[in-house]
């Protein structure tokens, strides 16, 4: 299996990265065949930690890949991290501001080069009580529309029992499994080739983030919510996006 080629802050992400998954607990891989070898692809995500980033990017690369993420723009202040994330061609995400297209278009071309986009469609950790996924912004549905490309859903789950940041709590110990499973491309036909508005997008948010969740119940054990949390927040702004 040919790798792709990052240099060396890729390098030495990796370097750093792949031990630290091995160390934070016991870390649990399945569906890694889900994820193409070669070419485009968009992995949509649920959100429950910071530290989902780092696995999702280990599991990305046990394929030969190398992720590019749409990240909050926050990240590329920090100076050494910044390094990485630009050799890397990651994303910056720009919220509320006349640059918010840019990711939008920085997306595409990662996808036309053929590189896999991760996406975490909730935009920020879940606010659900119970940890499921939230209420979700449409720029993921106008990515998958936009782009004829395999859409995978990516869960994580036991990130949040290591590092819990809404309540400030590191927890090494006891160990925990950490999961990530991906599962089959989500079929988008139906959808395609239609005048895409906001109904349009709302929909197929909800179609993806809905088996974003069902596999998060596998995962757990589990049976999902009928429906998505919505933050407050957004709730009062009629937010979407």
């Amino acid at each position: 299996m040919a790798k792709e080629k990052g240099g060396f802050w890729v390098g030495l992400a990796a370097a750093i990265f792949h031990p630290a998954t091995r160390l934070l607990g016991r870390r649990r891989h399945a569906g890694l065949e889900h994820i193409p070898t070669n070419g485009p692809a968009l992995v949509v995500s649920n959100h429950v930690s910071y530290l989902d980033p780092v696995y999702t990017a280990v599991f990305v690369h046990k394929r030969g890949r190398i992720p590019r993420f749409l990240a909050k723009d926050a990240l590329w202040k920090v100076p050494v991290l910044k390094r990485i994330l630009v050799a890397a061609e990651q994303i910056p995400v720009r919220r509320g501001s006349a640059e918010a297209q840019q990711s939008l278009a920085a997306a595409y071309r990662g996808l036309d080069a053929g590189h896999v986009v991760v996406i975490y469609p909730e935009g920020t950790i879940t606010r659900d009580p119970e940890w499921w996924p939230m209420h979700a912004r449409t720029g993921v549905a106008r990515i998958a529309l936009e782009r004829d490309v395999p859409v995978i859903p990516v869960v994580h789950w036991g990130t949040h029992q290591v590092y819990d940041h809404y309540n400030k709590k590191l927890r090494l110990r006891p160990r925990r499994d950490i999961v990530v499973r991906a599962g089959e491309p989500i079929d988008l036909s139906a959808f395609r080739g239609k005048d895409i508005d906001s109904a349009l997008l709302r929909e197929v948010t909800d179609l993806l983030m809905t088996r974003v969740r069902d596999l998060l119940g596998e995962v757990r054990g589990e049976q999902p919510p009928g429906e998505f949390h919505q933050p407050a927040k957004r709730a009062r702004r009629g937010e979407t996006r």
